[in-house]
């Protein structure tokens, strides 16, 4: 198959973030109560919540919580501290991946100018948040 420039490709067309969960209103307390994100449509086993000017998919699963890796990445530039503290406030333990920073602070991950925060939903999924600098 030749590709030509025409061609509808997915670099077109926006994309949002996909999580399992494995108990739908654990996770939809997690989500629109201690992250504060609002629900855009909440389709039983599926709910839809509105992240800046994109969506976050969250779903049941009995495989939720088993990736070990980043699962969805928030870009909240200056506002990173006291989203962290938010997230203290309300019980959110921040982990801590120390390795390549020159420091961690409360939490916050510092190299340079970049900061960055990484956390766990009910399910164990990791979620983090940075300064984008």
């Amino acid at each position: 198959m030749t590709i030509r420039s025409e061609d509808p490709m997915l670099k077109d067309h926006s994309s949002h973030a996909i999580l399992p969960c494995r108990d739908i209103a654990i996770a939809k307390a997690f989500y629109t109560g201690t992250l504060g994100l609002p629900l855009v449509a909440d389709h039983g086993e599926v709910l839809l919540l509105r992240t800046g000017t994109t969506l976050l998919n969250v779903y049941r699963s009995d495989f939720a919580g088993t990736n070990q890796a980043n699962a969805v990445v928030f870009d909240v530039h200056d506002d990173l501290e006291a989203i962290a503290a938010a997230l203290r406030g309300k019980g959110v333990k921040l982990e801590e991946y120390p390795g390549g920073f020159d420091r961690v602070e409360d939490g916050v991950h510092i190299l340079g100018d970049f900061r960055a925060i990484w956390f766990k939903d009910p399910d164990g999924n990791i979620l983090h948040a940075n300064s984008g600098g």
